[in-house]
């Protein structure tokens, strides 16, 4: 823990000259870009799907990190040495302060309440931005999925048109089963082979579609959770807890722009590869 204090008040130090008493305030934002850089990598495999454990490991090598700023920040000694990091403020606000403190001296709207009030405002503004983009996303997996189950009743189809066709070709019918592809009588056989083969998987697609959209629907508002957390925890951890929510939500933003950025490209450059030949 006194590595991790003496990395913050370090960073405090030097925007001190710039910012004042909030310095160290500051430095607790500027530490959790840092511990977001480093897991950076580990987020975009996680977007990818590279591994099942990618979209856990962020999360799991924060908790140490959290743990580590609620006690530092709630510890009024450290090492048998007065804790120093107790007298820094935000405003009029002190990091170590949690939002009952912050109550009991001039309330709501006193000067450290507002200073909490405003916390807890960006929290809300990151929740809500969550709770969309969430929203869009379920949308779209369910979107995907009906997509795939369609594609998946053509394929099944042609299919059986095809197994059909060479049937009667093999057995010298081949004029016969032309003539009832054009009458839309191989729709019939057709149906009744997807009625065989298809059917079952547009069940369990559907199903997943109304799993999907009813997660879609009560997920994304767990991210107002971390209104509650930011109320109990010192206003340092609170800090932090904020900013790293909304790296999160402005990573994954970027990493989906990025992503489908090159998937409109692609279709481009394809055409211009074809062109080309």
């Amino acid at each position: 823990m006194s590595v991790f204090i003496d990395l913050v008040s370090v960073l405090g130090r030097l925007l001190e000259p710039v910012l004042a008493e909030s310095a160290t305030a500051a430095a607790i934002v500027l530490f959790t870009v840092l511990v977001r850089l480093a897991l950076h990598p580990l987020s975009r495999a996680a977007f990818r799907g590279a591994t099942p454990v990618a979209g856990i490991l962020p999360v799991l090598l924060q908790l140490p990190v959290f743990f580590l700023m609620y006690r530092a920040f709630s510890s009024a000694e450290i090492g048998g040495a007065a804790n120093e990091l107790l007298g820094h403020r935000l405003f009029a606000a002190p990091l170590g302060d949690r939002w009952g403190e912050a109550l009991g001296e001039g309330g709501p709207f006193g000067e450290q309440g507002l200073v909490f009030l405003g916390l807890f405002a960006v929290v809300a503004v990151v929740a809500a931005w969550s709770a969309v983009r969430g929203r869009k996303t379920a949308a779209l997996m369910a979107a995907t999925a009906a997509a795939s189950a369609t594609a998946a009743a053509a394929t099944g189809t042609a299919g059986t048109k095809a197994g059909k066709a060479g049937h009667a070709a093999k057995t010298g019918k081949a004029a016969k089963a032309a003539k009832a592809a054009n009458a839309g009588k191989a729709g019939k056989a057709s149906g009744a082979g997807g009625g065989r083969g298809v059917s079952p998987a547009a069940v369990v697609t559907a199903e997943q579609q109304e799993l999907m959209r009813k997660l879609g629907g009560v997920l994304p508002l767990l991210s107002f959770g971390t209104l509650i957390t930011a109320a109990l925890v010192p206003l340092a951890a609170g800090l932090y807890l904020v900013t790293t929510t909304a790296w999160s939500v402005a990573e994954r933003a970027w990493l989906q722009y990025r992503k489908d950025r090159a998937e409109r490209a692609e279709p481009a450059l394809s055409g211009a590869e074809r062109s080309a030949m």
